[in-house]
């Protein structure tokens, strides 16, 4: 499948809350018109004979979104046993059996949780990660376009940090939002140009973990203000996005429900017309889906690559998802979601691959295992359907 990916706001440069670093195991401004359901057929207007007829074609595209890429020690300890030839730490094993999934969707979008080192000399995982610089490679590679950068963890290593990770992002062809080198860098927003219709995306982060921007350069890293977050999907509208999308890192860890903020700030920001679809992270577990007024908010996408697990955290945080919204729509009547489809994932501890759960179910299993899987996908499946949404499984 042809794409072209346009992440406009490129410059031309080539807590507790991830606690999982231990003992490997032994075994992802103009207001439009009123977003609406998307024609069924396509609209023609019909003039007199010396005029031509004009038709809006209807657009049907398919945007995915994963979980947290959290590189605790664990992990790219393996990324590095795997490593060799062109890499020293080689993640792509690790989203294998993920890559047809992320690769047919037309957007593919990651929330790298943490900064990427810009020579892997400074690794580090949890509470200030540094993850290695090779992992950028990886996420192209498994077939994402770009990547929300904005989290808790974003500043861990300081504007050098931010310097480092948008560098490598670029240096792999990927599209990011959230984090900026420079003021002009953060005023323009990321597009996605896909054919027929051009998606913006926005991601903003709840806090630093204690770390506070420099008062000269606040634009590091976008920390969450509702009335920051409008004027930005207000912004990427004028800058022509027919669809925008808001990664948001916020709630409490390890809940499986949204907290009433959660809530009342998902309602507040569809509310505008500027904003179509909010994805959310940060508990490490997944979370419902809601829609509000004809558009969608997935509370939490849970992890997707972590070292967490059981055996430091709440079981369900080796669990994620693949969530994959179909937007149609044409540009005259505005662009909707009209289809819901998720993937649930767990992570193979043993070295880190991330297993897509319904492909895997309808192999030949061992009893054991396949128990396992088939509990962590209900599991998940009952999460994302506690407020109705109907995700396909």
């Amino acid at each position: 499948m042809s794409r072209i990916v346009a992440a406009v706001a490129l410059l031309a440069l080539t807590g507790a809350a991830c606690a999982g670093e231990g003992v490997r195991p032994a075994s992802g401004v103009v207001t439009p018109a009123p977003t609406v359901a998307p024609a069924a057929a396509p609209t023609t207007t019909a003039t007199t004979a010396s005029t031509t007829t004009t038709t809006t074609a209807p657009v049907r595209v398919t945007l995915a979104f994963s979980g947290d890429l959290l590189s605790h020690s664990p992990v790219f300890s393996q990324a590095r046993r795997n490593g060799g030839g062109d890499l020293t730490h080689d993640y792509r094993p690790m989203f294998r059996l993920v890559r047809d999934t992320l690769s047919a969707a037309d957007l593919a979008i990651c929330h790298l949780e943490t900064p990427l080192s810009v020579d892997d000399t400074d690794l580090s995982g949890y509470p200030t990660f540094a993850a290695p610089r090779e992992l950028a490679v990886a996420i192209a590679d498994a077939g994402y376009d770009g990547c929300s950068t904005a989290s808790n963890h974003s500043y861990d290593r300081g504007p050098a940090g931010v310097t480092s990770t948008l560098d490598l992002l670029d240096a792999a062809g990927l599209g990011h939002a959230g984090m900026a080198r420079s003021a002009d860098e953060a005023a323009t927003p990321t597009l996605y140009d896909l054919d027929g219709i051009t998606i913006g995306h926005l991601s903003w982060t709840y806090g630093l973990n204690g770390f506070v921007l420099p008062d000269d350069r606040p634009w590091l890293v976008d920390v969450t203000d509702p009335d920051a977050i409008l004027a930005e999907a207000a912004a990427a509208r004028a800058a022509g996005a027919d669809f925008v999308v808001l990664s948001i890192q916020w709630g409490a860890e390890y809940r499986t429900d949204p907290t009433p903020d959660q809530e009342a700030l998902a309602r507040t920001l569809l509310g505008s017309p500027d904003l179509d679809l909010i994805v959310g992270s940060h508990a490490h577990v997944v979370q419902p889906l809601e829609e509000i007024d004809g558009e969608y908010v997935l509370y939490g996408l849970g992890n997707f690559l972590s070292n967490q697990s059981a055996n430091c955290c709440p079981a369900r945080t080796q669990n994620g998802v693949v969530v994959r919204f179909t937007v149609e729509g044409t540009e005259d009547a505005g662009f909707a979601v009209t289809g819901i489809e998720a993937v649930p994932t767990r992570v193979d501890r043993s070295d880190y691959t991330i297993l897509p759960l319904p492909r895997l179910l309808v192999t030949d299993l061992d009893p054991a295992v396949r128990e396992v899987y088939r509990a962590a996908l209900e599991d998940t499946r009952e999460i994302l359907t506690r407020r109705g949404v109907d995700v396909g499984l």
